[in-house]
């Protein structure tokens, strides 16, 4: 699909998934390059804009990651943030060195109001730093547009080529106002219109899909979580009866999740879809005996579940194309596209065999995160209930059992999962928290139950508050509710003796537990 772009150049920085997201939130359209695209590719996507991230290393030191100057020679505005503004002024002549003071935190900043990046913002505003080095002299050509009693560029512009460069992050929510920056940067310095609406993307899809299948038959991988949901319902708008939803339970769902989702989905349910369900918990047991760490989980678990697809298929004839719930996140976190590390494979992305029995996949939301997902979702007439309930991992509860998987294990934490939802809900939380979960913990300790001495394992709690599910902060829960969880979980979850609750946020931790 043709639609305007900004694209980000990833430096390795901590917040890359987080401008793109900003970007987004603007309406613009919004994808993820490392440093090493070739330009040709660059001038190929023909970008409205082009971000430079932020970054770990020196902009002056030789083996950094750097671009090409004609990059700046493309008529393409750019915005260069932290590391990205000390690589922009380094390559143009400006100077980059140490700073006297390192900058950290929450800092005011003095902004020139006449730069259009700086329209409607106050003139003393608090943004985000996080440098060591810093611009000691802007390159030729530039204005200083914004400073700190630290930092004596704070901004800087080339009006007139539309390069601007911020030492500060503009992306996280501690940059005041950060957003109207950046949307000033798309909307007042690149010109975009901000055609990036859900209504669009998802008419636009449909269109593609349909073009792109024929008369071919389709395979969709069912999990009935969001993600795979919204695919499903996706395709079935779009080639009806040629689509066949497979749903594998592979007996790392939640408690009685099988039998919910095929209530959904299934013959009785409101979708006209070709539904089979494949019961293959003690395959995957199997697979996962004595399995303990968590990327040859996920590793195993992505493949046998192509292997099972792969099976359905030669049961129902030939199959062109298989679906996948793919979501942007799975793709940054497994480092596709972008320079950051590897986090962990998605069993959507990095999890996949290298041989597929298929002609392609289809991923028809491979480019949205989470929230533009459900908003698809309610777009495509899914109900509310649906849409917004719990995200759930591919590899489900094999990657929140810390350790090797075995049905007594996926017993007890599926038990212990249901009674924290019960208690979230029943407090009146559901909608508040972005994420929890219950998730067991390799830990066995000494306990006392009934005045006999227990040995048994420790559940740890989830919860946490999220706009975007690229960062998180662990979610206040009161302590009544806590308390009435604890209580039921050891009371009513067998060889569970212990229960702890989880209070990182993201980073340093993810949000999944494994």
């Amino acid at each position: 699909m043709k639609r305007e772009t900004v694209i980000v150049l990833d430096f390795g920085g901590q917040y890359n998934q987080l401008i793109a997201r900003r970007v987004r939130e603007c309406n613009v359209y919004c994808e993820i390059y490392s440093y090493k695209t070739d330009i040709e590719k660059i001038k190929e996507i023909n970008p409205k804009g082009i971000i430079f991230t932020g970054g770990p290393n020196s902009a002056y030191l030789p083996d950094s990651p750097t671009y090409s100057k004609e990059i700046f020679e493309l008529g393409v505005p750019i915005l260069g943030i932290c590391y990205g503004s000390q690589l922009m002024m380094h390559l143009l002549g400006g100077t980059v060195e140490k700073a006297p003071v390192r900058e950290y935190g929450k800092i005011e900043v003095t902004v020139d109001n006449s730069s259009r990046l700086f329209t409607d913002v106050s003139p003393k505003t608090i943004c985000w730093m996080s440098h060591n080095d810093y611009i000691s002299k802007a390159a030729p050509g530039f204005k200083i547009s914004a400073y700190t009693p630290d930092c004596p560029v704070a901004a800087a512009e080339n009006e007139e080529k539309g390069l601007y460069a911020v030492q500060f992050h503009p992306e996280v929510l501690h940059t005041k106002e950060g957003k109207k920056m950046l949307s000033n940067f798309v909307y007042n310095v690149c010109g975009c219109a901000g055609d990036w609406k859900m209504d669009s993307f998802v008419d636009e899809s449909i269109k593609a899909i349909r073009a792109k299948v024929g008369d071919g038959k389709v395979l969709c991988a069912l999990s009935g979580g969001v993600d795979s949901s919204v695919a499903a319902v996706m395709m079935a708008k779009a080639i009806g009866s040629q689509l066949t939803c497979v749903f594998v339970d592979h007996g790392l769902l939640r408690k009685n999740e099988g039998d919910e989702v095929e209530a959904v989905f299934g013959p009785d349910g409101p979708y006209d879809l070709n539904f089979i369900r494949v019961n293959a918990q003690e395959r995957f047991y199997a697979k996962l005996k004595d399995v303990e760490e968590p990327e040859r989980k996920r590793k195993i678990i992505g493949e046998e579940f192509i292997r099972v697809f792969e099976e359905e298929a030669k049961k129902i004839g030939a199959v062109d194309f298989l679906v996948q719930g793919t979501i942007y996140p799975d793709v940054v976190e497994s480092g596709v596209g972008g320079e950051s590390t590897v986090i962990k494979s998605h069993h959507n992305v990095g999890g996949l065999p290298d041989c597929v029995d298929f002609k392609e996949i289809i991923e028809p939301l491979r480019d949205l995160f989470k929230d533009e997902v459900r908003k698809a979702g309610l777009e495509l007439g899914i109900p509310e209930y649906l849409v917004y309930r719990q995200p759930f991992p591919g590899p489900g509860l094999g990657i929140r059992i810390i350790g090797a998987v075995t049905a007594e294990k996926v017993k007890m934490v599926q038990d212990a999962d249901a009674i924290w939802r019960e208690e979230i809900a029943k407090a009146g939380l559901d909608r508040e928290i972005g994420q929890y979960f219950a998730a067991l913990t390799n830990m066995r300790s000494v306990g006392v139950m009934g005045d006999e001495r227990t040995y048994d394992y420790a559940i740890a709690l989830r919860a946490v508050t999220t706009t975007d599910f690229m960062t998180a902060e662990s979610a206040e829960i009161p302590w009544e509710v806590i308390g009435r969880t604890t209580s039921r979980i050891v009371n009513e979850v067998k060889h569970i003796n212990r229960v702890l609750y989880d209070c990182t946020g993201k980073p340093p931790a993810t949000i999944e537990f494994e």
